[in-house]
C-alpha cells in the first residue's frame, strides 16, 4: 500500500471512489470536483493499493471570517471492498504526521467515535460549514497528534 498525493489522471478514480463510498450521496463527490475546480483543495493524498485508488482524504483551508484558522478534513473515503479493515485509520494517522498538517488546528464533520481516536474532540468555532451535519459532529484537534 502507498500513499501519496493523487495524480491528475487518478481524479476520475477518485470521483469514482467517493461515489462508491457514499452511495446514498452525491454531495462528495460533486464537493471534491467544485473546491478542485476552484483551486480551493490545500492538501489530498490517495491509498494505492494493486493501482487501485482504495481511499482518499482531503482538506481545505477554514476561514473564521476572512482568517484562516486552520484546515477543514473533509472527506475521508475508501472503496467498500476495503472498508473496516484500519485503512481510513492508517491514511489519516499519515496524514496527521505530515509537516503541512502536523501544527495546523484541524477540523472535521464526521462520526465522533471514528474521530475521537485521533484526538478530536467536539467544537463550536468556527461554525460548521456543513449543515447536512449535527454540531455535535464538528470536531477539531491540534495537528500533530
Amino acid at each position: 500500500m502507498k500513499i501519496r498525493p493523487p495524480t491528475p489522471a487518478e481524479h476520475a478514480k477518485v470521483a469514482a471512489l467517493l461515489r462508491q463510498a457514499f452511495p446514498d450521496s452525491t454531495h462528495e463527490a460533486q464537493l471534491v470536483a467544485a473546491l478542485r475546480s476552484h483551486g480551493r483543495i490545500a492538501h489530498e493524498w490517495v491509498c494505492i493499493h494493486t493501482n487501485q485508488v482504495i481511499a482518499y482524504l482531503a482538506f481545505t483551508n477554514a476561514y473564521h471570517g476572512t482568517a484562516v484558522c486552520g484546515l477543514h478534513l473533509a472527506p475521508l473515503a475508501v472503496k467498500p471492498e476495503f472498508q473496516r479493515q484500519g485503512i481510513g485509520s492508517e491514511l489519516l494517522r499519515f496524514v496527521l504526521r505530515q509537516a503541512a498538517i502536523r501544527d495546523k488546528i484541524l477540523f472535521v464533520p464526521g462520526d465522533p467515535g471514528f474521530y475521537r481516536k485521533f484526538g478530536f474532540a467536539p467544537c463550536a468555532m468556527p461554525l460548521c460549514p456543513f449543515p447536512e451535519y449535527p454540531q455535535d459532529h464538528h470536531q477539531s484537534v491540534q495537528g500533530g497528534v
